[in-house]
């Protein structure tokens, strides 16, 4: 049921956010790469830039402002997927971010729009119902 509940009270931009997450598990499950040196660069990447995101997203001008912590995660997990996507799919065929075949896109956006289904399934069955 909580799962149900979090679906339901999903909004447009955390769907948004989850379909980039699919986009990007499709493209490690696809493309993995065992090295090290990718993953442990991503997390060095992740460690600076999460950090300077950080820096910038609780100091404002009026003040120190205070963030959950899944917008802290995701501070730094946005830059250690933006560094190992780049290096996994490099010399790959990509194009920007699009997958180089058509079963590949259809498995990344079929993921997303199964996701985005799914929360949508939820709000209707979790919707009051009208007498």
């Amino acid at each position: 049921m909580a799962l149900l509940r979090y679906l339901a009270g999903l909004n447009p931009a955390r769907t948004i956010l989850w379909c980039y997450l699919i986009w990007y598990l499709t493209a490690v499950a696809l493309y993995f790469d065992p090295s090290p040196s990718l993953w442990l660069t991503s997390i060095g990447i992740s460690a600076i830039m999460g950090y300077a995101l950080w820096l910038s997203a609780v100091n404002s001008p009026t003040g120190r402002i205070k963030i959950g912590r899944w917008q802290l995660f995701r501070l730094y997990m946005a830059p250690f997927a933006v560094s190992s996507f780049a290096a996994l799919v490099k010399g790959k065929g990509f194009i920007l971010v699009v997958f180089p075949t058509l079963k590949e896109n259809a498995l990344a956006l079929g993921g997303c729009a199964l996701f985005a289904g799914a929360a949508q399934l939820a709000r209707r069955v979790s919707a009051p119902r009208r007498s």
